[in-house]
């Protein structure tokens, strides 16, 4: 079951592709946040949601808002898939504890290894305030993460 709006975001330390610790407390009070959770790199539906983030960036950072990709993968393979597709925000990995961050947010699938593509955006003051889970094989529209950014 995923994390409902109003809850309280779980704070997590997790590693970025560059092997940066990103804590999603060090955004409260200065930034909203889009948490993205995907299943995998490399594959042909993450590759083109995250493609589309990539090239509508400034509709995030021109909302204060920090956008945050988390996936199960290691940190290597994050950092090769960010260079090859050119992302420009962090992709952090939920690879070790596998999969801590995805079930705390209620997005693991158990029987595949890896997080649903489950979407939460947080607030500055820590709050969920939107969020929608889709399917593994079903991508998600990023206007509607600009329409409840705008909500904020």
């Amino acid at each position: 079951m995923a994390i409902e709006v109003g809850s309280k975001a779980p704070d997590f330390e997790l590693k970025d592709n560059h092997g940066a610790t990103v804590k999603l407390s060090d955004f409260r009070g200065e930034k909203n946040v889009v948490l993205l959770f995907y299943p995998f790199a490399f594959t042909g539906v993450c590759t083109g949601e995250l493609c589309s983030l990539r090239d509508n960036l400034p509709q995030f950072t021109d909302r204060d808002t920090q956008l945050l990709a988390v996936s199960n993968d290691s940190i290597h393979t994050l950092r090769v898939f960010a260079e090859q597709e050119g992302l420009e925000y962090p992709l952090l990995s939920d690879f070790w504890p596998h999969g801590n961050t995805s079930r705390a947010y209620g997005v693991f699938d158990e029987d595949k290894g890896c997080a649903v593509r489950g979407t939460f955006i947080i607030d500055k003051e820590g709050v969920v305030r939107w969020t929608i889970v889709n399917g593994l094989p079903d991508a998600r529209d990023l206007n509607e993460y600009v329409k409840a950014l705008d909500t904020l």
